[in-house]
């Protein structure tokens, strides 16, 4: 800290004895400040306060049904990028300010003027802005600010038109795509499923439920079949011990009851059995033994008129064709019930064959066709996957379509941003710009600094020893001793007149400056 001060002090010393040369600097360098500073041309700046509104009654009223734009980021970005190279050409022509620009050069250093003059303020709350423009011609610097408010407006609500327009038409061009897929989608499917319709049906699972009634369809004609075959075999084993001829006109019931009745006969032996396995468990008192015997009974009694009612027939039958047999003996009409029962037995025994058959076949079809199951099911899949998504896609633009134009709509009608002109521009009457009072203490302080400058410029390009110190740094030679002056009475006062003589100077320039502030402000006072 104390090298850097012998330095400072040093510097000085130099820069003093060349005192005069700095002050004369700042004498020319001052007038020339303060002419520049008086000559500047008057600028007066014009300005208008715009009043954005935002609210809308609406927009609470019409939030989940319609797009809600967010109007606040808009009007930020609008003022914001208002000031463009589009914007600027059309205010120049809206106020007229072309007129003095004949050539392309001119016509740009116009443009370039007018964007630099041109600002958008935030006027310290929301949605409050200041238009301002600055120029020397006040009524001009009033045109462009109207100008400029129109462009303001109008670049709001044109802005929202033409985005609410191209909105719309994209969606509509996306909705006339997705409808195309969606058709070619479906026509896809529906060819998919009239191919394979007698394969899979509506799906996988549908194809297996199939296989499986097919399946149980299949053993139960089966086992109906069984059933027929052994009843038929039944039948043709007591067809071929029973005599057409042995039924007489007259019988005992105990004869009756040996004859056999294929129907009752094997109902009765299948209660007898059951009755059987119940005496096992049970006594003759149980019930289920006592009804077991009471049902052989009922159907033995059943047999014994089904038997007397078949005998009146036949005789009826033989008296009425006129045949009879020696013994009283006559046609057995249970011989032919029996022939009757046989060929219906037959007849169900084919008919079941064939159902066999068919469902067999159908079985075989059905697991030819599963060796193509996963790969149909996959394509089913990719067919169903697309179009859902296709659908999904559509359904939210239609939906999307319809809360834009419920939203153009709304804007059309309220107006979502409403634009307010507080303060209109009007003319300054006085100027704004350049602050003289301001600018001519500046240049005082210039000039000032431009003699400090030049003295220490001077001092640097010829520079004086001041101490041994410095003679001792600078040659690198030792300093064996110095002579020092010793001032007389004449010279002592000869350096204090210049002293005065030079702070007189200064104070002079300070003066003078001080002077022509006071008188600047006297004038923009009166």
């Amino acid at each position: 800290m104390e090298e850097i001060l012998r330095q400072l002090s040093v510097i000085l010393r130099g820069m003093w004895l060349y005192r005069w040369w700095g002050l004369a600097a700042a004498w020319i360098v001052g007038p020339i400040f303060s002419a520049v500073v008086y000559l500047q041309p008057d600028r007066y700046e014009s300005s208008a306060r715009v009043y954005v509104d935002t609210q809308s009654i609406l927009k609470p009223l019409m939030s989940g049904l319609a797009v809600q734009p967010n109007v606040d980021q808009q009007i930020n970005i609008l003022s914001r990028t208002l000031i463009s190279r589009p914007n600027v050409e059309k205010l120049i022509r809206m106020a007229d300010l072309d007129i003095s620009a004949k050539t392309k050069e001119e016509r740009e250093v116009l443009i370039s003027s007018v964007t630099k003059s041109l600002q958008i303020r935030e006027a310290g709350r929301d949605n409050l802005y200041t238009l301002a423009y600055t120029d020397t011609d006040p009524e001009r610097a009033k045109r462009v600010v109207q100008s400029m408010v129109s462009i303001f407006v109008e670049s709001g609500l044109g802005d929202k038109r033409k985005d609410s327009d191209s909105a719309r038409r994209f969606i509509e061009e996306q909705i006339k795509a997705y409808e195309q897929k969606l058709v070619d989608a479906e026509n896809r499917l529906k060819e998919y499923k009239l191919r394979n319709m007698n394969t899979i049906g509506a799906g996988g699972q549908d194809y297996f439920r199939k296989m499986a009634e097919v399946n149980e369809q299949l053993n139960q004609a089966r086992l109906a079949l069984r059933e027929a075959e052994n009843s038929r075999d039944v039948l043709k084993r007591q067809l071929s011990g029973e005599d057409s001829i042995v039924l007489p006109e007259k019988m005992s019931g105990a004869s009756l009851a040996a004859v056999p009745l294929p129907e009752l006969d094997g109902r009765i032996e299948s209660v007898k059995k059951s009755l059987d396995g119940l005496l096992q468990k049970y006594t003759d008192r149980h019930p289920d033994v006592v009804g077991a015997r009471k049902l052989i009974e009922e159907l033995e009694a059943q047999k014994s008129q089904e038997l007397q009612a078949r005998r009146k027939a036949s005789a009826a039958a033989g008296a009425a064709g006129g045949v009879s047999t020696s013994g009283g003996s006559s046609v057995n009409p249970v011989f032919q019930q029996m022939r009757l029962s046989l060929s219906e037995a037959e007849a169900n025994v084919a008919s079941l064959r064939v159902r066999v058959a068919e469902y067999e076949g159908r079985l075989q079809q059905l697991n030819a066709a599963s060796r193509t199951l996963p790969q149909l099911e996959t394509e089913f899949t990719q067919l169903n996957r697309d179009y859902d998504v296709n659908k999904k896609n559509y359904d939210a633009l239609v939906s999307r379509r319809e809360s834009a134009t419920m939203a153009v709509e709304m804007g059309a009608t309220s107006g979502v941003a409403d634009f307010r002109l507080i303060d209109p521009p009007t003319v300054p009457n006085k100027p704004s710009a350049p602050n003289r009072l301001l600018l001519m203490p500046a240049a005082g302080l210039g000039a000032l600094l431009a003699g400090f400058v030049v003295s220490f410029l001077i001092s640097q390009i010829r520079p004086v020893f001041t101490d041994i110190q410095v003679l001792r740094e600078v040659t690198g030679l030792a300093v064996l001793g110095s002579v020092s002056m010793i001032a007389d009475p004449d010279r002592m006062r000869s350096q204090r007149r210049g002293k005065i003589v030079f702070l007189g100077g200064v104070g002079a320039l300070v003066g003078l400056f001080g002077a022509m502030t006071v008188w600047l402000l006297l004038a923009r006072m009166g």
